[in-house]
């Protein structure tokens, strides 16, 4: 087995991802909001995946010793390096984290709850009930329950998988086509920064980490056949969960929306009846 079996075997489930209703329905800046304050859980945990396999790949502590496989280790570190210390608009060197929490303080999102339970999540020595008492919808919790049990099962290949099918090689084309059409037809909006944190990953996942993350799963799995069909496995459930994300955000939208129309109905009707008087 190899890269392009396993893209072959992903692809129906990848094709519903990229297909789902969820971008139908990011049409106010409310949505947009609504969107970046569940999704932002996604992008902290794809850092957290990052660092795994820095931990796993490379030497990180004291004393040191050489790395078991210096290929490996390379691609990772290119990796983090742009991850984790990149630069946003103004060149200031920030994580794609910051950036994306800079690009919701943009658009007018909140980043005090999620912050708040990442931080806790951060120092937590017990992620799995942490996880479990956050006020979250539960998909976001599953989401993240399976981000951390693949990152304590500790196989590096695994982890490469989900970090590269499940996550690099996704949404921000279509994503970043929506937020153009958004900035063109909602007037007043300024989601230039959210577009450049896109605009950001496109021009990386195509032209450097893509390659390299493909590269990366296939020197870890080598010629272990287990290994590829587990890879396999693993990148069919990170895109479930993914759904499963987008799922839940489609939930709160349109609980939004309801809630939305219900208050702009009664304005309407209070509007009325006190012009009537």
């Amino acid at each position: 087995m190899n890269i392009k079996n396993i893209q072959k075997q992903i692809e129906p489930l990848r094709q519903k991802l990229l297909n789902h209703s969820l971008y139908s329905k990011i049409n106010r800046i409310e949505d947009l909001r609504t969107f970046t304050q569940n999704h932002v859980y996604a992008v902290w945990d794809f850092m957290s995946l990052l660092k795994s396999l820095q931990l796993i790949l490379t030497c990180t502590k004291t004393p040191w010793m050489p790395n078991k496989n210096s290929e490996t280790a390379y691609l990772i570190n290119e990796i983090v390096l742009a991850e984790e210390t990149d630069v946003n608009q103004e060149g200031m060197r920030k994580s794609h984290y910051e950036l994306y929490l800079d690009a919701m303080l943009d658009i007018g999102a909140s980043t005090e709850k999620s912050s708040e339970n990442i931080f806790k999540l951060s120092q937590s020595n017990d992620i799995d009930k942490c996880i479990k008492d956050l006020d979250i919808h539960p998909n976001i919790k599953e989401f993240l329950h399976f981000t951390f049990s693949v990152i304590r099962e500790g196989k590096p290949h695994k982890i490469a998988a989900i970090f590269t099918f499940g996550r690099e090689n996704l949404i921000p084309n279509m994503f970043n086509e929506i937020l153009h059409e958004f900035e063109k037809n909602i007037k007043g909006s300024n989601i230039g920064k959210l577009i450049y944190y896109f605009e950001r990953h496109i021009e990386l996942d195509e032209d450097e980490h893509g390659p390299m993350a493909l590269d990366m799963v296939s020197k870890l799995a080598g010629n272990k056949a287990e290994f590829w069909l587990e890879i396999e496995e693993i990148s069919k459930v990170a895109l479930q969960k993914r759904i499963l994300l987008w799922d839940a955000i489609e939930d709160l939208l349109e609980s939004n929306s309801s809630w939305s129309d219900l208050r702009d109905s009664k304005h309407e009707t209070y509007s009325y009846s006190f012009s009537e008087k």
